[in-house]
């Protein structure tokens, strides 16, 4: 068993969600998102592409389950005990096992009255059509009701433990970053920045991201999404790069634009105003600040230098421990987002601007762990405007 964390800090991950579930009265909750179960188990895998689910009793009791697959996957990296597996079949009905199993667990008896059972229904383990095989087959049985997000609110502040994973985060993403800066110049192709960038992680000891690095280059450095497909960089030449140190499944982002050659006006005019926007943005990533609040932080600059029409309608969100498909976790930083920030929090703030009729491309972001007194830098990189001339 490879558990990445004690039994103590399980054990009080487990009291919180308890906690949580009576005064909401459930009598158990029934968990889609690897998040969760990685976070209350220690459960590893990418398995939930399939029909899995873990289930936590009022009673304490965790059960989990999931397909043959994944049975020693289970087996290895949790503390789960209770593993039960659907087989494969034309005919499979995993959502009526899942049934049986909540039935042997939470008690089914003649006059009982109907569990009331915690659903993480917004999940991408809980594809829409499951979802309908999983309400049909509780049907008349027990009350389901939607949980989704309740584990999330829990992940969102992090204990002592967890920062210890996400300063190694942080200092992977840092390499990374290095690793990119002396490789971009004239002629290199960006499958061999990615290389650099990617095999920096693995060496010192990481993971692969809940989502791929982001890199594009000339026009494409305005994108924000990773797409298929490579160039070698030009003599002038501009370059995004928007990654994330990951250690035992825990993330610490940044996102630059690396210029090739002489700089062009426009990009200096745009990483003046990313720079003062993430400097606002750091400033409201303090305890008692809500998520809106760093929002419009970042919105006041931007449009201030004009450039509304440029930046986008987010500027960062939380990290956590994440899985494919994404490394984002809630809360976002968007307008009135009314998430209050607390100490433990980990948050990255992006300043992405797209200016598309002249084809320019300026980014920059940091991630920050909030503090008792303000905020601690993780990726603490100057904020400098990167000209590779050589």
């Amino acid at each position: 068993m490879s558990l990445h964390f004690t039994a103590l800090e399980f054990a009080r991950r487990k009291n919180r969600l308890l906690a949580e579930m009576a005064e909401r009265q459930l009598d158990g909750m029934l968990m889609f998102q690897q998040e969760s179960m990685y976070w209350l188990t220690g459960y590893d895998t990418f398995g939930f592409c399939f029909f899995q689910s873990l289930w936590l009793g009022i009673d304490g009791r965790i059960a989990l389950l999931t397909r043959s697959a994944d049975l020693r996957q289970a087996q290895h990296t949790s503390l789960i005990e209770d593993i039960r597996v659907w087989r494969d079949s034309a005919h499979s009905t995993p959502q009526q096992q899942l049934r049986d199993m909540v039935a042997d667990l939470a008690g089914s008896e003649v006059g009982r009255p109907s569990p009331r059972i915690g659903v993480e229904y917004d999940s991408y383990g809980l594809t829409a059509a499951n979802g309908r095989k999983l309400d049909a087959a509780f049907d008349g049985f027990a009350v389901l009701s939607d949980t989704s997000g309740l584990v999330d609110y829990l992940r969102a502040v992090k204990s002592e433990e967890e920062i210890f994973y996400v300063r190694k985060a942080g200092q992977l993403a840092l390499d990374a970053r290095q690793a990119a800066i002396e490789l971009v110049a004239p002629g290199v192709d960006e499958g061999e920045v990615l290389a650099a960038m990617q095999g920096a992680v693995f060496k010192g000891g990481g993971d692969y991201p809940g989502n791929e690095f982001i890199i594009g280059s000339a026009r494409d450095a305005l994108l924000c999404r990773y797409k298929s497909g490579r160039r070698r960089l030009d003599a002038r030449d501009q370059i995004t790069l928007e990654w994330a140190g990951a250690y035992r499944r825990y993330h610490a982002a940044m996102m630059e634009t690396v210029l090739v050659g002489e700089p062009y006006d426009r990009h200096i005019d745009l990483f003046n105003a990313a720079r003062l926007a993430l400097e606002a943005c750091a400033r409201h990533i303090v305890p008692g600040r809500t998520a809106g609040e760093v929002f419009a932080a970042h919105s006041e600059v931007m449009d201030g230098h004009g450039l509304a029409e440029h930046r986008l309608a987010a500027c960062g969100y939380s990290l956590g421990a994440k899985f494919t498909p994404s490394w984002m976790d809630p809360p976002m930083f968007y307008e009135a987002n009314p998430w209050v920030l607390e100490p433990g929090m980990v948050m990255f703030a992006h300043m992405i601007l797209m200016d598309s009729a002249s084809e320019t491309a300026m980014c920059l972001g940091r991630t920050y762990l909030v503090t008792v007194n303000g905020n601690e830098p993780l990726t603490g990189a100057p904020l400098d405007l990167i000209v590779n001339n050589r």
